[in-house]
């Protein structure tokens, strides 16, 4: 859908990467793995990006380091509509509000890290009522047409550290 405004393909990519989580790093080199493309495509990319202000950079040794800026007057806009594309935006409004006894939500996975995936990965803490948890996630996977992963943790379970030294990254997708 998306590609009908931008047709530049890494360019998505770039806007998924960062924009998805707000804590994502990256660097050309990391950024050519990724998405299998030569470093000239990406290079123009991150340097429209950052000339326009959406990424800010550093060095790390004989690394350039990219990171979106959240300072942006366009950042919350533009992380509505990436979480609008990948379907972020319909599981919190319409699941995530409605199950119970919710403490947190965290988004684990691919998309934690800044990739689209067909795969919702959450980590759920609170008292959730699991039978209308299911229904929910149901009718939510047909209206994003992705699939819905979810661990639920009561409070007193969770430890965070639990879930990083798995090597995911979380991110916090909503808090009571």
């Amino acid at each position: 859908m998306i590609e009908t405004l931008i047709s530049s393909k890494t360019r998505i990519k770039l806007l998924l990467k960062f924009f998805l989580n707000s804590k994502t790093t990256a660097y050309l080199r990391s950024l050519e793995e990724e998405f299998g493309e030569s470093t000239n495509g990406i290079r123009l990319e991150l340097n429209k990006f950052e000339k326009a202000g959406f990424l800010d950079s550093h060095n790390e040794g004989n690394k350039k380091v990219f990171k979106v800026n959240v300072q942006h007057p366009l950042f919350k806009d533009i992380n509505s509509i990436v979480m609008k594309l990948v379907g972020l935006d319909h599981v919190i409004d319409y699941v995530l509000q409605r199950i119970g006894d919710l403490e947190m939500v965290y988004l684990v996975g691919n998309m934690a890290r800044g990739q689209d995936s067909n795969i919702i990965d959450l980590v759920l803490i609170g008292n959730i009522d699991k039978t209308f948890l299911l229904e929910l996630i149901e009718k939510a996977e047909k209206k994003v047409a992705k699939k819905i992963r979810y661990v639920i943790y009561k409070p007193e379970e969770f430890e965070m550290n639990r879930i990083q030294e798995t090597g995911m990254h979380p991110l916090l997708l909503w808090s009571k």
